[in-house]
């Protein structure tokens, strides 16, 4: 049962929930079940509200001051407790932080579960076509769009692209019956290693997203565009 909520930065708090309102909707409430949407974990409480949290590229979650991450690419090395953006304290000992250097995620209460699309990795090939049918945006702004496909961020978009060797900026509807195919098996087979070696960073393209990187498969000079606003590496040779 959560006996005490803390959370000191009201920025971190997001759709005008206040640090006030947090604590009043979880104290005495004991948390009954963790989920995941995408990005966003949700941990929904006993006859009340669920607790959002996002963690952005910087966030991670302690419980009694474990991580379950020791590493993340973008964030620091320290460990500092001024980070701590929310804190769980439990009633019968123990608690649940959240630390984050950058203030890149956000708490939620009850966020709005239907602006969500299909979970990346719950998503069907037949999904995945409906979803990429009829589109002319570009493939990767398309498969960033968390309304229509959750979960998928930009390391994650241009690591998929990158081994199903389709062009980031090909118009979502352009793709062939086959290439959705192979699409989502990438896109399945990508997500399942990042959850087991921990997170995007981990990609092969990863290291090779700077001037003078090149394509581990072919050796071509990788290409650095601007797509969907976010900038996308790419090998111009197999991706197509």
């Amino acid at each position: 049962m959560i006996g005490a909520v803390d959370a000191p930065d009201s920025w971190y708090l997001k759709q005008g929930v206040t640090a006030g309102e947090l604590a009043a909707a979880l104290e005495g409430r004991a948390l009954v079940e963790a989920r995941r949407i995408g990005k966003l974990l949700l941990l929904d409480t006993q006859g009340g509200p669920t607790l959002g949290l996002r963690f952005g590229m910087t966030g991670r979650l302690l419980v009694d001051g474990s991580a379950g991450l020791d590493h993340l690419e973008y964030s620091s090395l320290r460990e500092e407790p001024a980070w701590d953006r929310l804190r769980l304290a439990f009633a019968e000992g123990g608690e649940l932080v959240v630390r984050d250097p950058r203030r890149l995620g956000g708490v939620f209460l009850d966020p709005d579960e239907s602006r969500l699309g299909v979970d990346a990795l719950a998503v069907s090939p037949s999904g995945l076509h409906r979803l990429l049918a009829g589109s002319a945006a570009p493939l990767k702004a398309r498969l960033m769009d968390q309304q229509h496909l959750a979960g998928v961020g930009n390391l994650i978009a241009d690591e998929v692209l990158f081994r199903a060797g389709l062009d980031p900026a090909r118009p979502a509807g352009s793709l062939s019956p086959a290439e959705v195919r192979r699409l989502h098996g990438h896109l399945r087979r990508t997500l399942e290693r990042f959850l087991a070696e921990g997170g995007s960073h981990t990609g092969v393209l990863q290291p090779l997203r700077s001037g003078g990187g090149a394509c581990p498969r072919d050796g071509t000079p990788l290409q650095r565009r601007t797509i969907g606003g976010r900038t996308s590496w790419s090998c111009p040779r197999h991706q197509r």
